[in-house]
């Protein structure tokens, strides 16, 4: 079980914001479905990823029945994921209260495989300028941001494998924020609408679809729980909140990053803690240098990030190997999630865990939760978006949330015994080869940190 994040309930006031931790699956899937329900006016979303699973499907629904009622529902995902058959989310583009649009798309993604092939060849920096914010709005008064895009595996619902994550909710000034973010990326050159089928046919069949989904009892173990009561809120005052965002000329190579400085000014604040969590952690020779300096300052540093084998890109565990052994040495303190070990529980059985919280706490406040990872391509190439909020209140459960996840049960604590690194969770010890990864990934991992693709990770 995921530990309680509840805060003392507090109704905003003027100049206030309310503030909700979301670290479960299934809530965050009721929260966002609630707010589904009850928007009148707009729902704005914008996602990396949207997969057509059993939750994407289901959300899918809660926006066309939000649609339906006469909201304007606006869809905005990063083109990697919006193309091809599988890409039902293009059903809903035939209503005439839904707008969707892809971000970053080449105009000859509609060639399908062959028009892939092309953009391979022939536009790489399309491909390596992704649009990774995460946000859900309603009305311009709620928005849900995180590390979350839409699919089972980060709602709890995959029977293989599930998500470690966080989500924000937040009411006031931020949302209103928010929504003014989305609309700089809604209204850029490179949203390309994805433009309504010929005949409602089509619409017609995802309706049909959906209901088929909706009366299955996988389907009633998320729906019968939308109504179930919200976490529990806090008040902030909205001085101490601040949603950053990248802009969108970053994503045409042409600045716009605001995320990134953000997290630099506030390590640079550090007066005796650091704690981070970051699924990929590849912090390149200036960071080091920074959260070693901090150490050599007095300042805790302590890092969690996944192990070998419960991460779900090779590639970014292959980027974090050439610091590992410089960090302990200096005094980071080093975690890495267990694969199977304390097996994360999902609706369906319990399933494998992988870390996906991207997460930042310095001393008692300032608390960063949002879609960066710590490592260049987060920095440099995608657009991202998150929250500072300056609260002791929430400071204290981030560390707690830090202090589990960092616990034997969870993850291992690295360490250096005659120039060999070991794996420890104080009750076993393993030394020499990354514990419970595969014989492949062992064998691939460091000739894929050979290769000059750091800045591309």
């Amino acid at each position: 079980m995921t530990p309680a994040l509840d805060m003392a309930a507090v109704a905003p006031e003027g100049g206030m914001s309310a503030l909700t931790l979301i670290p479960d699956g299934l809530g965050a899937f009721a929260r966002r479905a609630a707010s589904a329900r009850a928007a009148t006016t707009s729902l704005d979303l914008q996602y990396y990823i949207w997969k057509s699973d059993l939750t994407g499907q289901l959300l899918m629904r809660e926006a066309l029945a939000a649609a339906d009622r006469g909201v304007r529902v606006r869809i905005l995902v990063d083109a990697v994921y919006g193309m091809g058959r599988a890409f039902r989310l293009a059903g809903l583009a035939a209503h005439p209260a839904i707008a969707l649009r892809r971000f970053n798309a080449a105009r000859w993604r509609g060639w399908g495989q062959l028009g892939l092939v092309l953009e391979v060849l022939l536009g790489n920096w399309r491909l390596n300028r992704r649009m990774h914010n995460k946000a859900w709005i309603a009305d311009g008064k709620l928005v849900i941001c995180g590390g979350r895009n839409i699919g089972d595996s980060y709602f709890d619902a995959s029977g293989s494998m599930n998500f470690r994550d966080l989500d924000l909710a937040l009411s006031g000034a931020p949302a209103a924020d928010a929504a003014a973010l989305f609309d700089a990326f809604w209204q850029d050159s490179l949203s390309r609408p994805v433009w309504p089928q010929r005949h409602a046919a089509a619409l017609r069949r995802l309706r049909a679809r959906l209901e088929r989904l909706a009366a299955t009892p996988e389907a009633q173990a998320y729906l019968g729980h939308v109504d179930d009561r919200p976490g529990r809120a806090v008040a902030v005052p909205d001085r101490e909140i601040r949603l950053v965002g990248d802009l969108p000329p970053k994503a045409h190579g042409l600045g716009g990053g605001a995320v990134a400085p953000a997290l630099r000014a506030m390590l640079a604040g550090t007066e005796r803690e650091a704690l981070l969590i970051s699924p990929y952690f590849i912090p390149g020779a200036a960071v080091a240098a920074r959260l070693i300096a901090m150490v050599q300052a007095g300042i805790r540093v302590s890092v969690i990030t996944n192990s070998l084998a419960a991460t779900d890109v090779m590639a970014a565990h292959a980027g974090y190997m050439r610091y590992r052994r410089r960090l302990i040495a200096a005094g980071v303190e080093l975690h890495e999630l267990k694969h199977s070990s304390d097996r994360h529980a999902s609706m369906f059985g319990s399933s494998a865990a992988s870390l996906h919280t991207k997460a930042v706490v310095v001393d008692d406040g300032p608390v960063f939760i949002g879609s960066f990872n710590l490592d260049p391509r987060s920095a440099n190439l995608n657009t991202e978006m998150g929250v500072l909020v300056n609260d002791p209140r929430l400071a204290r459960l981030m560390r707690r949330q830090h202090a589990w996840l960092a616990a034997g049960e969870r993850s291992w604590r690295l360490a250096l015994h005659d120039g060999r690194l070991h794996w420890e969770d104080g009750l076993v010890s393993h030394s020499g080869s990354e514990p419970g990864a595969t014989l492949t990934r062992r064998l691939l991992t460091p000739i894929l940190s050979l290769l000059p693709i750091e800045a591309q990770l």
